[in-house]
């Protein structure tokens, strides 16, 4: 089970019922924390959310609307009594931007471990949970981050019995992991049948449209995207701020086929983002306007 929740869903300034840019996604125990924009610390605490099962923070991009609040989430996960390394991901000149933001959080109690995008890609495992990060189109380099558990094959016990495998090793295979009983190995492949599909969602911001971020979300449970303006006549502004309408998102949605969009990222105009959904759902009828606090939990569909 995935449950993802936006913690913020306003672009460029905090608005009075809307915090700046951020996610969370939890799985099995570990959390990931997508953007810190000003007052995801606040916003975590107000929808109890837990700071210490942070395994890794994605940034997307360098503009303080998506990172003015890490500073704050160092020291809440500090004073949390976090020791284990803390690992960040980013566009290049992360480590960087971190080693400035930190002259204001002295004394942590952990290590900061800096992972930056390169020609190789970026890459993050933990457990089942995998995150991958991607470029996207913005004034400056940019990452979308696509996040997946992965689901255990199906137990097959036809397969086992006739491999003649102890019933006592189904359960460690199952698991994957191979075992030795009465001089005898055993591999994992000897019990395991078809290949089931995991979970997958995909956040993207801060871009304009273009092929790539179909092609990551492909297949995508959900698909959160930038809606950052609704009404149409505001497409050259989008154009030359190098941001994305609600239409727009909602065709990146089509073409991946996720099964839902959640828009976000919204400008400070964008008073009621309700009023313009019809723009999106009119091509992706899957489409929802995403809220500070909105919350779900992706289970298999089988």
């Amino acid at each position: 089970m995935l449950k993802v929740t936006l913690l913020g869903t306003s672009g460029m300034m905090p608005m009075k019922d809307r915090w700046l840019s951020s996610c969370i996604i939890s799985a099995q125990g570990h959390s990931i924390l997508i953007d810190a924009g000003e007052g995801t610390q606040i916003s975590m605490r107000r929808l109890g959310e837990r700071f210490k099962p942070i395994d890794i923070i994605c940034i997307t991009h360098f503009h303080a609307d998506h990172i003015s609040g890490l500073p704050g989430i160092l020291l809440s996960l500090s004073n949390d009594g976090r020791t284990d390394p803390l690992v960040i991901l980013g566009p290049r000149g992360l480590a960087r931007i971190v080693s400035s933001l930190c002259v204001i959080t002295p004394g942590l109690g952990f290590d900061i471990i800096c992972r930056e995008y390169s020609d190789k890609g970026l890459c993050y495992k933990t457990d089942d949970l995998t995150v991958t990060a991607f470029p996207v189109r913005h004034g400056i380099p940019c990452l979308g981050y696509t996040v997946t558990l992965s689901r255990k094959r199906e137990f097959d016990k036809e397969k086992a019995a006739a491999n003649g495998v102890p019933m006592k090793l189904w359960s460690t295979l199952h698991k994957g992991i191979s075992a030795e009983l009465d001089g005898v190995r055993y591999e994992p492949d000897m019990v395991l049948g078809r290949e089931r599909k995991g979970l997958k969602v995909t956040y993207c911001t801060d871009t304009r449209p273009i092929p790539a971020i179909a092609e990551n979300a492909a297949g995508s449970d959900l698909f959160i995207c930038e809606g950052m303006y609704g009404e149409n006549d505001k497409l050259p502004r989008a154009k030359e701020t190098y941001h994305m309408m609600f239409s727009e998102a909602a065709g990146l949605a089509k073409k991946a086929g996720a099964a839902r969009l959640w828009l976000t990222h919204y400008s400070p105009s964008l008073t009621s983002p309700e009023d313009c959904l019809d723009t999106a759902a009119e091509i992706f009828p899957a489409a929802e306007c995403g809220f500070d606090g909105k919350t779900i939990e992706l289970d298999y569909p089988d």
